[in-house]
């Protein structure tokens, strides 16, 4: 029996047995039943991009025609474009809103789709149940109200974007890119090149394999980068996730660069320039905080998902918001996470000012910050009862140090005396709960993480 289409995280992801041409065209027809009776844009233009997986492009195709025959015109890309890109597009050309066809990071037997609505942010719970509630078999309008599909370029107008709001001149940085055989292959390595910088690309051919293991921007998957920037003499590394619309940093002396002290040196740098509070989820570091704090600045939380992250932005703002994944955006762009562009900002960051250098002195200024995070194995239909048993179960003490308050928007996330944290959380993507911790030591987050899996697989 097939697994219901479910929109999860962000979309619906599954292996190729269960995403197959007739479901992703139900799909179709449900965004089309959503934008025509809820959005009142039938009639308008939709894009429909896709991601480099053998497949995808075949499955974008039956999204075009879905749509086309329910009176919408379509554009789609020439090749293989990073979800970020289309986000851009989306907003740039005011369309009625867009589908992407990718499993971003995970493995090649996977494939996905997810609805981006008109503002270009992740769409939220109360539209992805709407189009759900109306998932149907395609029921095309007549012959005289079919729509167009066109093929046009998505990268030539974000490249101009992007440089109007990265203007660094890079023409002394020398960057090693990995694309993992994903979309950022010849867009995100071409914006670092045509802003100057010499570039050395590592896995820049498609491969619908991804090399033989999934395109997850880890440090377990990146030793080839790690080994060409510690070894050689470039001063930065680069790589994006499948579908681009996160990065990874590897710094000369550091190696793979945590990604909480990515958007410390994010927001630092933004700092020097411009004002104004920053988003981040329950999993990610205090350290950012702190940087608010000494610039007269707040910072907002959220639960874990870029959805929530763009809403907050929003609503507060933001200069900048990011997660933990190593998804980021700023004002001025997109309220969606983008590889391609942050690591445009990552080069022009180096550019300034060595990443050790500038990673160096904040931690000098507001203490050494460390975080790790475990996966504990539990049945999706678990997740609510483990939840409900752990409130009741909650220690006044974790890992010698007395519970000062919990924080219950995503989970539970225990606030520890010496400023240290433990997070107990539902993942949304995997049968599994998440335990996050924050400390002041590779030792100490350590101890908090043994405390976490201790208290969480017993109700298990």
């Amino acid at each position: 029996m097939e697994t219901p289409i479910s929109f999860g995280t962000d979309g619906w992801r599954a292996t190729l047995d269960e995403f197959t041409s007739p479901r992703v065209q139900i799909v179709g027809q449900a965004v089309a039943d959503y934008l025509r009776e809820i959005e009142d844009r039938a009639g308008d233009t939709v894009a429909v991009s896709y991601d480099a997986r053998e497949t995808s492009r075949g499955f974008a195709e039956d999204l075009c025609r879905v749509l086309a025959a329910n009176g919408f015109d379509v554009l789609i890309p020439e090749r293989d474009t990073p979800t970020p890109i289309l986000a851009w597009t989306i907003t740039d050309r005011d369309l009625a809103g867009g589908l992407m066809i990718t499993a971003s990071h995970n493995p090649p037997e996977y494939n996905g789709v997810k609805f981006i609505p008109s503002d270009g942010a992740p769409a939220l719970p109360e539209v992805t149940d709407e189009i759900m509630s109306r998932l149907a078999e395609p029921d095309p309008l007549s012959e005289d109200e079919h729509g167009v599909v066109r093929e046009e370029d998505f990268v030539a107008p974000y490249e101009d974007h992007a440089f109007d709001l990265v203007k660094s001149d890079l023409s002394d940085l020398s960057v090693v890119y990995d694309a993992m055989h994903g979309s950022g292959r010849g867009v995100t390595d071409k914006l670092l090149e045509d802003a100057g910088a010499s570039v050395e690309r590592l896995h820049c051919e498609q491969d619908a394999e991804f090399g033989g293991t999934s395109p997850e921007p880890d440090p377990d998957h990146l030793q080839e980068l790690i080994s060409a920037v510690e070894d050689g003499d470039a001063d930065l590394g680069i790589a994006n996730d499948g579908d681009a619309d996160r990065l990874a940093i590897v710094t000369p002396e550091r190696g793979y660069l945590d990604e909480n002290l990515f958007f410390a040196a994010l927001y630092d740098y933004l700092l020097e320039d411009d004002s104004g509070p920053a988003i981040r989820t329950v999993s990610t570091t205090f350290l950012i905080d702190r940087i608010a704090e000494a610039h007269g600045e707040e910072v907002h939380e959220t639960p874990v998902g870029f959805k929530w992250v763009a809403q907050a932005i929003e609503k507060h703002d933001a200069l900048v918001g990011g997660e933990e994944s190593g998804g980021f955006t700023i004002r001025g762009h997109i309220r969606e996470k983008d590889g391609v562009l942050m690591a445009l900002f990552a080069a022009a960051i180096a550019e300034e000012r060595p990443f050790d250098e500038r990673v160096d002195d904040l931690l000098a200024e507001f203490g050494e910050i460390h975080q790790n995070k475990i996966s504990v194995d539990c049945p999706d239909a678990e997740k609510q009862r483990v939840l409900s048993d752990l409130e009741t179960e909650l220690p006044d003490e974790v890992a010698g140090k007395d519970v000062e308050d919990v924080v219950t928007k995503d989970g539970f996330k225990i606030l520890l005396e010496d400023g240290s944290w433990l997070l107990v959380r539902p993942s949304g993507t995997e049968p599994k709960m998440r335990v996050y911790a924050e400390g002041d030591g590779e030792t100490r987050v350590s101890e908090l993480l043994t405390a976490g899996e201790k208290l969480v697989e017993p109700l298990i």
